[in-house]
């Protein structure tokens, strides 16, 4: 049986770059949102790279859902909550059962059960959502399963000044696109094909491996659907309707707000 290793937050919180010099001013509050399932051996390098965050980190908050796990990460997570309160503005823990379960040896990228696994997916975002979002200014949605991505990512997201952007999620650095769900002209245009573009397009539809989204957008309604949605929109591909963040960005579309990705900011997805 491969060998877990379990976070060791304690030590990450001696080796924090959270320091008494770093400047606050009116800097916005960020809450960063990851829901997990199975996640315990994803966890050390999670949260590894979330000390390392260069941006203050008595502005972040964190909102952490568990969902239908056979392992212990809703365990290892609770044990961690002092240490995460700690060295952040606010922790928050919840668990959240949906019945999902893969039978062994299935991917979860298998496309006959993306719509079940999708939707629940949908549901578990907007379960955390309404449960973690408080005063703050920005939600970064953040998987537990990213392996690097650059200590300023916050600052340089946003540096944008957009409503709601991506960087590209890649398996290896100027690799093609890992997370296929941001994407253009109905599918066709991922963020590998963009990045003669420039270091800021636009996007019909998001990835939620790393998104930086206004937190007025989700007070304004922009949730992520967990059905079909998007009939009435030119902007769905070959009139299907779309779940989950795809879904999202049609929602944002519908709602006025416009997606934005990032070609050459990468973020590096563990390798399934």
């Amino acid at each position: 049986m491969k060998h877990i290793r379990r976070p060791n937050l304690r030590s990450l919180l001696r080796r924090s770059h959270l320091r008494s010099d770093q400047t606050v001013g009116d800097a916005p509050r960020v809450l960063i949102l990851t829901p997990v399932k199975d996640a315990a051996d994803s966890l050390e390098e999670y949260f590894r790279l979330l000390f390392a965050l260069t941006y203050p980190h008595r502005l972040l908050s964190l909102g952490m859902l568990e969902s239908d796990s056979g392992d212990d990460t809703f365990a290892a997570l609770t044990r961690g909550l002092p240490v995460l309160r700690k060295e952040f503005r606010r922790a928050g823990l919840w668990k959240r059962d949906f019945g999902l379960s893969l039978p062994p040896g299935v991917h979860r990228a298998l496309p006959e059960i993306q719509l079940e696994r999708r939707t629940v997916l949908a549901m578990s975002r907007n379960h955390l959502l309404f449960h973690a979002l408080d005063d703050e200014d920005w939600v970064l949605w953040l998987d537990v399963d990213l392996i690097d991505y650059p200590p300023d990512l916050i600052e340089r997201l946003l540096a944008t000044g957009r409503d709601i952007v991506q960087p590209h999620c890649v398996l290896t650095p100027g690799g093609p696109t890992f997370d296929q769900n941001g994407w253009r002209d109905r599918g066709r245009l991922h963020l590998d094909e963009l990045r003669d573009e420039g270091d800021l397009v636009r996007l019909d539809t998001v990835g939620g491996t790393v998104l930086l989204v206004r937190a007025d957008a989700h007070r304004d309604g922009l949730v992520f659907p967990a059905f079909p949605y998007g009939h009435a929109n030119p902007k769905i591909r070959d009139d299907t309707p779309e779940i989950e963040t795809e879904g999202f960005g049609i929602m944002a579309d519908d709602l006025g707000y416009r997606c934005w990705g990032m070609p050459n900011l990468e973020v590096i997805h563990r390798n399934e």
